[in-house]
């Protein structure tokens, strides 16, 4: 798919996750590019009617959520989310890889609490194993400690760099970013659990056995299927 196939199967992605949404919902927002057409879809339910709260997993969610005019509230204002519609980077048999934009500890916290999780992608995120780096995210004096630890683990650790201002990436939770090349992962759940151990890791980008549906949009349509 070129770049405008690959908009518009996000786009098809976006509002079939949101076709799922009722009336009263809680519903997480994902953050990423299909998460918001999700979002833009959703603040068009609510303009016709459709009653509804979100819960942003960033800012850069709730800004494109207040745009839309869908109501927001924060996690612990919440007795539970219904559903939460979050994007991923690579897909494979409903384990994800996320974190590209940097939000994936506040999205692990939001898509783990929704009754269910709808992950909205394009064709082009699905692959054969889970190769892409892991982002994990990690509290700003751990750097040198996890690097190393990373490291021994047989990966390759690189401190995410921003790309309008000088130094690195800081998250929403003014933390910093390493991305780890493992490779293909044979065991993602092993690794994920072995990254979570790490003193100093805040979270990683690493979602296993977390989904309950994946939304695909093609070039022709859209694929849904349900874990």
């Amino acid at each position: 798919m070129n770049e405008d196939e690959r908009e518009a199967a996000k786009r098809r992605a976006g509002e079939a996750a949101v076709e799922r949404v009722e009336d009263g919902m809680v519903v997480g927002l994902g953050s990423g590019s299909t998460a918001a057409h999700a979002i833009d879809a959703l603040g068009e339910a609510v303009e016709d009617g459709l009653l509804v709260e979100g819960v942003p997993t960033s800012y850069q969610a709730a800004e494109r959520a207040r745009s839309a005019d869908i109501p927001l509230r924060t996690l612990p204002a919440v007795s539970a989310i219904d559903v939460a519609i979050d994007g991923a980077d690579q897909v494979v048999d409903g384990d994800l890889i996320k974190g590209g934009g940097g939000s994936h500890t506040r999205e692990k916290l939001v898509d783990t609490a929704a009754m269910e999780f709808v992950v909205v992608v394009d064709a082009t995120k699905h692959a054969n194993r889970l190769d892409a780096p892991i982002p994990i995210e990690i509290l700003p004096d751990a750097r040198g400690t996890v690097a190393t630890s990373v490291e021994r683990l047989g990966g390759r650790p690189t401190l995410r760099a921003a790309t309008a201002k000088s130094g690195p990436v800081v998250t929403d939770n003014g933390n910093l970013i390493i991305d780890a090349a493992f490779g293909e992962l044979a065991n993602p759940g092993g690794v994920a659990a072995t990254l979570s151990g790490l003193p100093g890791v805040v979270d990683h980008g690493l979602f296993v056995n977390l989904a309950d549906v994946i939304v695909t949009g093609t070039a022709s349509g859209v694929d849904i299927e349900t874990l």
